[in-house]
């Protein structure tokens, strides 16, 4: 499980780090993609295995899987981490993300995020209230 939030610098390479709790579970490399906003979205190989299963086995129509698979797999990388615990970011993802200099990487259950930092903050800021109602509506069902 990610949670958290952590804030680091992006290096003059495209590489940054992650946060030292998150790499024991990416032993086996990590895999990024383009985010639903704008941010990029970082699945551990056997999570991401169960999603691309997930597509395969689901309900939808063949076209529509085709599309979804040409959208998450054509967008998404393979990475491993290197020693001092960084991953080089790819750059249409950091285009996509806006990502330059500074980047928070947000705990997202069994993904995380990573965003460029100000974005984070002004979506932080926008689903704060809402966050809020939605588990205070779950308590009550």
């Amino acid at each position: 499980m990610y949670f958290g939030e952590f804030e680091y610098k992006v290096d003059d390479k495209g590489r940054v780090p992650l946060p030292p709790r998150f790499r024991a579970q990416l032993r086996d490399g990590v895999v990024l993609t383009l985010g639903v906003e704008k941010c990029i979205t970082a699945y551990p190989l056997a999570e991401w295995k169960k999603l691309a299963d997930g597509i395969t086995c689901g309900p939808l129509a063949r076209s529509k899987i085709r599309q979804l698979n040409r959208a998450l797999f054509a967008n998404a990388f393979h990475l491993s981490i290197d020693g001092q615990g960084r991953i080089n970011l790819p750059p249409q993802l950091r285009e996509h993300a806006e990502v330059v200099d500074e980047v928070a990487i947000t705990g997202a259950n069994k993904y995380f995020e990573i965003w460029n930092k100000a974005h984070w903050e002004e979506e932080k800021a926008a689903s704060q209230k809402q966050v809020w109602q939605i588990i205070e509506s779950l308590e009550n069902s």
